[in-house]
């Protein structure tokens, strides 16, 4: 890699000590829209909460493209390539955070969302961004975004839910555009320019992130190729700290953080990366392989995936980042044996191949049969007796199916099993979970190839 992509993709976070030095000396107008260097947004400690003296380093209004009020003719017509929601149906990430794997599935919901801000209201597409750490559910969030007629991409807000052990720990991070006077927030200008600069969240004390364009016109190693015309943005956030993000055509945000650290980066993108043709083959027996080791992990089943998964890399090209995760996940597969340590390897694996064949099939294809792998997982963890991973279970069967149900013909029967599972999932009533699983089980469009 050439030094110059190297630090396209290289993450930089920077103290909140050497950044606040000084920056309460700035001075300048106050712009419409948005204040100008004479603002002073403080410093928020993220662990605490509590909001502090020092101002935050804003740049100067004169440099920020997100003070017009933007107009929304057809918000919903979302075709940014630098943010291009209403192109892409899913784009599967993954990475480590926290020193543990993490893979999220960002999927664009069916339908739509009116958000009403300031005597109007916006219609908005919605995605779901579903973050995984160790293969278990971590982080929701519902996200709203909508294409002002000059081309730039605006942020609605988000509604977020921050798990612990299966349940919601709180919703941090949630807001709305229209409440507590928070205004829509540019997220992508329609034509980035180096210097450029701009607010995806614009709540000072509860949200906020300044960005600052650092590159643009930049090539970056996609999953299958070079993608040029990729910018480099650094973000600025509440408590001081900063962030570089690349975003490229055809996949929106494509990474965040840094080799060796925290790193989210997008493994895949549907349809940006698929590829004409039927599954093949070598995939297709990967994928039985992986539901008999998730089904029962053991050395004669792990043997098997291990010996689908040497063939079918050997037989296609498969994306750098999914083959380190797959590979990565099945070692420790490997390394477990059986058992309980097993568990959370296998459902990794399991998770990575549904992840490969995205290419060939499509998402709705690929999340029936995650559901089937859910309604697998909730069985196992049920005979375990884990209550917070059967709660995380019932979330994750409930988040496929948010994406799915739209393409099922008898929905109602999933929608009264599913609701039967949350308040006996609530109710850490795992005898009546072991009772509706096979039920739902038979009644879930699974189409295993």
């Amino acid at each position: 890699m050439d030094t110059d992509r190297h630090l396209l993709l290289t993450g930089v976070c920077v103290s909140a000590a050497a950044l606040l030095a000084g920056a309460c000396s700035q001075a300048a107008d106050t712009a419409e829209g948005g204040a100008g260097r004479s603002e002073c947004v403080r410093v928020v400690d993220e662990d605490t909460g509590r909001t502090g003296d020092a101002c935050l380093p804003l740049a100067p209004a004169e440099e920020r493209v997100d003070l017009a009020e933007p107009r929304f003719t057809h918000p919903t017509r979302i075709t940014n390539p630098l943010h291009p929601t209403g192109e892409l149906r899913q784009i599967v990430m993954g990475g480590q955070v926290d020193d543990k794997p993490f893979r999220t599935e960002v999927s664009l919901l069916p339908g739509t969302k009116k958000i009403a801000y300031d005597g109007r209201s916006v219609e908005t597409l919605v995605s779901q961004y579903v973050a995984f750490s160790d293969g278990r559910i971590q982080e929701v969030a519902l996200d709203w975004y909508a294409q002002a007629d000059d081309g730039s991409v605006w942020y609605f807000g988000e509604d977020v839910f921050n798990y612990e052990s299966g349940v919601v720990a709180d919703m941090e991070g949630t807001w709305r555009a229209g409440r507590d006077d928070a205004p829509p927030a540019m997220i992508m200008p329609a034509a980035p320019e180096k210097g450029d600069v701009y607010r995806p969240e614009n709540l000072p004390g509860k949200v906020f992130e300044e960005v600052t364009v650092r590159a643009v016109d930049q090539p970056v190693d996609g999953p299958y190729g070079e993608v040029d015309g990729a910018i480099t943005v650094r973000e600025l956030h509440m408590d001081g700290s900063t962030e570089d993000k690349v975003f490229a055509p055809g996949y929106g945000e494509f990474s965040t953080g840094a080799e060796g650290g925290d790193l989210e980066a997008v493994a895949l993108a549907v349809p940006t990366d698929t590829k004409p043709g039927p599954l093949p083959d070598r995939l297709t027996a990967l994928e039985r392989a992986a539901v008999a080791a998730h089904e029962s992990p053991g050395k004669a089943t792990v043997r098997e995936v291990r010996a689908a998964w040497d063939a079918y890399r050997a037989s296609d090209t498969v994306a750098e980042l999914l083959e380190r995760q797959t590979e990565r996940d099945l070692v420790a597969l490997e390394r477990a044996g059986a058992g309980a340590r097993a568990v959370g390897p296998a459902l990794r694996v399991a998770q990575d191949v549904t992840d490969l064949r995205l290419r060939y099939q499509s998402v709705p294809t690929v999340d029936r049969d995650r559901l089937a792998l859910w309604t697998r997982q909730l069985g196992i963890d049920t005979d375990a007796g884990d209550e917070g991973a059967v709660a995380g279970d019932v979330t994750a069967l409930e988040l496929v199916w948010e994406r799915l149900r739209d393409e099922v013909p008898d929905a109602a029967a999933v929608d009264t099993y599913l609701r039967k599972l949350r308040v006996a999932a609530d109710h850490e009533d795992l005898a009546e979970i072991r009772r509706l699983a096979p039920e739902l089980a038979s009644l879930l469009p699974a189409q295993h190839p």
